[in-house]
């Protein structure tokens, strides 16, 4: 079994409202399209500083992480941003982790959207095929 990644497109949700209330041209919303590795042992989105940067998104707080190696750090956690699967998106927080080589689409992003990795291909799967599905 290998990695698996997922095209997804990353919004800055501050900019996102801004074009809501006419005050700025959707051209101008801070996004990047990128390729992130798909991490169910993770439960959150994780950016690098530089994508954090890019996107103008503002530290609002830190948090306590255990790393796959078992190491405990201390990462900084971003403002809100919008992530983007194909005709799906999801509103998080992200956590910015020194040195990360990747971005890294967790678990909660990916039940958010209702999606599941399909170990055998590879690939991100909506969990009920093309519906949407959302639980209250």
């Amino acid at each position: 079994m290998g990695y698996t990644f997922a095209e997804v497109t990353l919004k800055n949700v501050y900019d996102v409202v801004q074009v809501v209330l006419g005050d700025i041209k959707e051209s101008e919303v801070r996004q990047k399209n990128l390729q992130a590795l798909v991490d169910t042992g993770s439960n959150y989105l994780v950016i690098t500083e530089e994508l954090r940067r890019e996107l103008g998104l503002r530290i609002i707080g830190q948090r306590g992480v255990t790393l796959a190696n078992s190491q405990r750090i201390i990462c900084q956690r971003t403002e809100a941003l919008e992530i983007h699967w194909k005709d799906r998106f999801a509103t998080q927080s992200a956590l910015v982790v020194p040195d990360s080589p990747h971005v890294l689409l967790g678990a909660w992003p990916l039940e958010e959207m209702d999606l599941i990795v399909d170990p055998v291909r590879q690939e991100v799967t909506g969990a009920h095929g093309d519906d949407w599905v959302c639980y209250m």
